[in-house]
């Protein structure tokens, strides 16, 4: 298959898992598709992505601003949405959705907008230093019957990989690439949705930490932030911690595009694994 067919048919698998079809004031049904999954459980940025793609249907404009509050585990299979929309203004929108399947799964607040450019640009950071996209190392979640690692290609720098052969860096910190499937790098688009995917894509940075097991972190909550739309070509990717305390970790995300511009951030909350 040439590498733009391919491509596209990886993206638009991304586009059918998250599809929505519209019941009427403000209801939608969906599935929670599965492979999108860690041991059975829905992956979180999936999650939001699938209750985002019902606000943008319900508001007409993506997202620039999303909070999650993570209150089940998704189980693959049909699933409602309803969409609330608290304000509709010229420039933004906000409004809340709730998943559910048989019980509420996430609960989601955002405010949708197209990009707003102009102003002064400041930017004190930059994209994290990566060998080329092969010679970094690819990771699967550490569950078995993981479909996840099938769907999203992640390669970790080696550096910061070695906590799979018990030798975290201690650091707190995981960086790499993000693409879908196994498309070629150079020829991936990411929208906004995307981004809200890469966001919860990589192994937890807790797990280069000391004595962290590797084993399923739940999300408590997640926040990202749209900032721009990405460039062509492989996310470049990186996730910080400085507190673990009273058995939760939070994350703080970057995600860059090919061309090292600030894409998106991310923050969330999380459960420490247990052994």
């Amino acid at each position: 298959m040439p590498p733009r067919v391919l491509c596209a048919a990886v993206q638009r698998a991304f586009d059918a898992a998250t599809a929505v079809n519209a019941l009427g004031d403000g209801r939608y049904r969906a599935r929670i598709d599965e492979g999108w999954d860690i041991g059975g459980n829905a992956n979180g940025g999936y999650l939001i992505a699938l209750a985002a793609r019902a606000i943008h249907d319900m508001v007409g404009r993506p997202p620039l601003s999303v909070t999650a509050h993570y209150l089940a585990r998704g189980r693959s299979g049909p699933c409602e949405i309803t969409v609330d929309v608290a304000r509709a203004g010229r420039r933004t929108a906000t409004a809340i959705a709730r998943l559910r399947t048989d019980v509420e799964v996430i609960l989601v607040l955002g405010t949708f907008a197209d990009q707003l450019p102009g102003g002064r640009t400041i930017i004190d950071s930059e994209p994290p230093d990566l060998p080329p996209f092969h010679d970094c190392v690819r990771t699967v979640p550490p569950v078995a019957n993981s479909g996840f690692g099938e769907r999203v290609h992640v390669r970790i720098r080696p550096s910061d990989a070695a906590f799979r052969e018990g030798r975290p860096t201690e650091t707190g910190e995981v960086s790499g690439w993000f693409t879908f499937d196994d498309a070629p790098p150079d020829e991936q688009r990411f929208d906004a949705f995307g981004l809200l995917q890469a966001a919860d894509a990589f192994a937890p940075v807790c797990f280069n930490r000391s004595d962290v097991p590797l084993a399923w972190a739940p999300t408590l909550e997640l926040t990202v932030h749209v900032r721009g739309v990405p460039a062509p070509g492989p996310l470049r990717c990186r996730f910080r911690n400085t507190f673990m305390q009273n058995g939760l970790f939070e994350e703080d995300g970057e995600i860059w595009d090919s061309a090292g511009t600030l894409v998106a951030q991310s923050r969330q909350l999380a459960l420490i694994p247990r052994g």
